[in-house]
């Protein structure tokens, strides 16, 4: 979900992409992994989506000119208060 919120955030496509199958280092009960990559629109919508179990590639057709519209409909970003950031910007804060 945050992913997709991401998406509608920025007024942008967003790829998740994840892997499927169990990876276990040597002496460990290892990690399993769901699958289930996707691709988000604009609003946050599931434009495709992997499988939880098959190796896939998604070949996502997607329109530039949507993220226009969508950020000029709902300008997020036009509100952002940039010198709110200023700290993320320096590598260590005093």
């Amino acid at each position: 979900m945050i992913q997709r919120s991401h998406a509608v955030a920025n007024g942008c496509y967003v790829a998740v992409i994840n892997r499927i199958g169990l990876e276990r280092p040597s002496g460990g009960d290892g990690l399993e992994f769901w699958g289930q990559s996707f691709v988000a629109g604009t609003s946050g919508q599931i434009l495709a989506k992997a499988s939880v179990d098959n190796e896939e590639n998604l070949l996502v057709p997607v329109d530039l000119n949507k993220v226009d519209v969508t950020r000029t409909h709902w300008p997020f970003l036009r509100d952002r208060r940039i010198d709110a950031y200023d700290g993320l910007t320096k590598r260590m804060m005093d």
